[in-house]
């Protein structure tokens, strides 16, 4: 396909964005989809009746007008309405909830703000933004961040003294709603509060900051204050309805976009086929080094996404090997994941903001709205799960007006080459559902307690719109809460039990269990070099495991799993390590059921059992290595689909189940707003519950978030799904980019697709 009529030539000895899609062009892949997404106007409006000192002010700035989004959210904001703005990436959401938090504190300095984000370093570029607009203004609005990094005399002053507070749940959740008593005065004045980047809030997380709410909303009533939730969101599908979840309040939505953009490239390049009959292409992760080191090379500024930590240090040792080898200073990239410390995350933030650094391999931590600086170019290393997350990775370049372009290229997974081979589905998609279950007992309970621990409850009062006496009265017979009658039926509970019941919990996960990394490399000087949450343990740092960190390679020498310690040492491997598991599914009970599908709770059983060796520059497996750990157990809910009759008995069953769980695995994420890792799919030739063969899709969390409630609802839709991913997959009788591994013998595509016929037709 010929696509230079796109480019606009320049001076041959230049090579700018143009010349690197050109190029992109002509190497041996396929490209796809090339999109250019036109420049957009803005649409403008009035200053929504703010205070002159504002108008003129933002006058002064050279801000004549807001941006109609804006000056609709802040005339609701005013007027007291909650809020949800969904805009796209860099639309100006930050004024939405700026001019009307000034406002207020103009008119009444006692006036008090609670912004909470998902990342410190997002309430960091916060805290400096607010410091530039208070400049602008000539009136100090006084804020401050509070978090685990801020100093204990700065915490006082900013208790004392904020107007606003710049926090983040984790901290909400210990620091600041267990101690309201010493808050009393920012409670009693709190007059708006700020949830930015709402989308983030699903899953595990979304679930605990919803019982957060629930606390908070206590605690402010208990001081006689009602603040106005303003919330903002890159695009779901349904941010009315999260918000409401979230917050317990019903918010009007925003969603008309009044911002301009710049020109924008959007391009697919598939890797090339390298052997014609199994349809193997060539590995992404090569040519996403290449791609993204030709970038650098010629001083185009770049950010990778990929989905997984150790695909950030693979992509980060490969790009810097290129980049030696063209003569480049390989410090010019960096890595940039969960895990890395803070004090690493802020230097990497700041070198790329200074252009120290140029280029930087991340996974979906970067999504979010952080100051990174200008840049030109944004790689995606497969489709990172949504829809809402791949606009929200290819929004991170051009964020300065300027034209940019991004670039997709396709792992092997089913959805990766089904979206290459239908860029329209893509660019045509709407963005996913936001899922998650504030009623999850394993979470719930625990924010019941700490709301006890802050206020105590009184019989018939509800905890996140629901009735909670049951749980009161479980939690008062096993002495955590003293019963007291206060005459008549009026009953309280109070906190009696010795511990702090908010330091139990962990905001990011079912339970607070997370593991210390220590590099031991030096055993006179051991350091901590990272963490890890108990759930992705077993499948990441065994012993003998190799663990990536800043682009350096460990051995994983000891696994504690009593003291959640892991020891590891430096060691100079060419390979990398995956583990295989066993896994058993109980049901305990059946929710609803609906042929073939049904939904209930189940008892998730795991244990790794072997790691494979693959060597790093051409995924060659070099071995296998046992795993001796012990099984885990998880209570939670998952989806089934029972086998139709016609295909049990056959000898092809198995190939079907295999290829439809690898197409589950792969298509539920396309529907529902999460991480492959978010589920767990298994296959049963005869599953104990249901008496014949089923496939089971699990939500990969303690309790469960909605993920397996949203795949049951789903039913037909995804199957439907998976039959157009095989059909359009271009293989002949199957592949890894489609139904996975295959067999000689068997057509596991025919196999497939007709196991899927059958149950559409149930």
């Amino acid at each position: 396909m010929d696509f230079s009529n796109f480019f606009s030539k320049k001076d041959s000895n230049e090579f700018g964005l143009d010349s690197l899609l050109d190029w992109i062009c002509s190497l041996s892949g396929e490209v796809t989809c090339f999109e250019r997404i036109p420049a957009r106007s803005a649409d403008y409006r009035g200053f929504a009746g703010l205070d002159s000192r504002i108008a003129d002010a933002l006058n002064d700035s050279g801000i004549g007008s807001l941006y109609s989004h804006q000056s609709r959210a802040v005339s609701l904001a005013m007027s007291g309405r909650d809020t949800v703005i969904v805009t796209p990436t860099a639309s100006g959401k930050t004024m939405c909830y700026n001019l009307p938090v000034a406002e207020s504190i103009l008119k009444n300095p006692a006036s008090r703000a609670l912004y909470l984000f998902p990342t410190k370093a997002l309430a960091q570029d916060q805290m400096a933004e607010l410091a530039r607009f208070s400049m602008l203004l000539g009136t100090e609005i006084r804020a401050y961040t509070y978090d685990g990094d801020t100093p204990q005399q700065k915490r006082t002053e900013a208790r004392d003294k904020g107007s606003v507070i710049i926090t983040n749940p984790d901290m909400l959740n210990s620091g600041i709603l267990p101690h309201h008593t010493s808050w009393a005065e920012f409670f009693k004045n709190l007059n708006y509060i700020v949830v930015d980047e709402l989308h983030t809030y699903r899953g595990v997380f979304g679930s605990h900051t919803a019982n957060l709410f629930s606390r908070l909303k206590r605690v402010c009533d208990f001081y006689g204050a009602s603040p106005v939730f303003i919330c903002c969101s890159a695009t779901i599908a349904n941010p009315a309805e999260h918000a409401e979840q979230l917050t317990g309040r019903n918010p009007t939505l925003v969603a008309e976009n009044g911002a301009p953009s710049s020109e924008k490239t959007f391009m697919i390049y598939n890797p090339p086929v390298v052997d014609k009959q199994s349809g193997v292409r060539r590995s992404s992760l090569f040519e996403v080094s290449r791609i993204a080191s030709k970038a650098l090379l010629n001083g185009i500024s770049a950010i990778v996404f990929t989905r997984s930590r150790i695909n950030v240090e693979l992509l980060l040792k490969m790009i810097r090997r290129e980049i030696v080898k063209g003569g480049g200073d390989p410090s010019i990239v960096s890595g940039y994941r969960g895990g890395y410390l803070p004090s690493e995350r802020r230097e990497i933030e700041h070198g790329l903001r200074t252009r120290k650094i140029l280029g930087v391999v991340s996974t979906n931590a970067l999504e979010l709205g952080i100051d990174i600086g200008s840049l030109e170019l944004a790689i995606l290393h497969g489709y990172p799960g949504s829809v809402a997350s791949a606009w929200q990775q290819i929004g991170r370049a051009g964020r300065r007006g300027r034209m940019s372009a991004s670039v997709m290229v396709p792992s092997a997974l089913a959805m990766d080459q089904f979206l290459a081979a239908k860029p329209e589905w893509f660019l045509g998609a709407p963005a996913e559902l936001a899922r998650i279950d504030q009623y999850n007992p394993y979470i719930q309970v625990g924010h019941i307690k700490c709301s006890a621990f802050e206020l105590p409850f009184r019989s018939g009062e509800k905890f996140a719109g629901r009735d909670i006496d049951d749980i009161l009265e479980y939690l008062s017979e096993h002495r955590v809460l003293q019963r007291a009658d206060c005459g008549g039926s009026d009953i309280s509970y109070h906190w009696q039990a010795a511990s702090y019941p908010a330091g139990e919990i962990s905001m990011r996960s079912a339970t607070c269990d997370v593991y210390t990394i220590t590099d031991i490399t030096d055993e006179r000087k051991p350091r901590i070099i990272g963490n890890m949450d108990r759930a992705s343990a077993p499948s990441m740092i065994y012993p003998n495991a190799v663990y990536f960190h800043a682009g350096e390679s460990y051995i994983v020498e000891s696994l504690n799993q009593e003291n959640l310690q892991c020891l590891v040492r430096k060691s100079a491997v060419d390979y990398y390590t995956e583990a295989a598991s066993t896994a058993r599914v109980e049901v305990t009970e059946e929710f609803e059921n609906r042929a073939p599908f049904g939904w209930g709770e189940v008892i998730l059983s795991s244990a790794p059992y072997m790691y494979t060796k693959i060597r790093i520059s051409n995924h060659e497996r070099l071995g296998h290595g046992e795993i001796s750990l012990p099984e885990e157990q998880m209570t939670t809910t998952a989806c089934w689909i029972e086998i139709p009759d016609e295909i049990c008995s056959s000898n092809e069953l198995k190939t079907a189940m295999d290829g439809l769980q690898n197409l589950l695995k792969n298509a539920v994420p396309l529907f529902l707003m999460c991480d492959r890792d978010d589920i767990q799919v298994h296959g049963f030739l005869k599953d104990p519950f249901l008496k014949r063969p089923a496939i089971f899709v699990a939500d990969n969390i303690a309790g469960g978030v909605g993920l397996a409630e949203g795949t049951y609802e789903m039913g037909e839709k995804l199957l439907r799904s998976c039959f157009d991913i095989t059909d359009s997959c271009q293989c002949e009788n199957g592949c890894p980019a489609c139904v996975g591994l295959t067999s000689e013998v068997i057509d596991a595509k025919k196999t497939v697709k007709r196991l899927i016929s059958l149950l559409i037709r149930q």
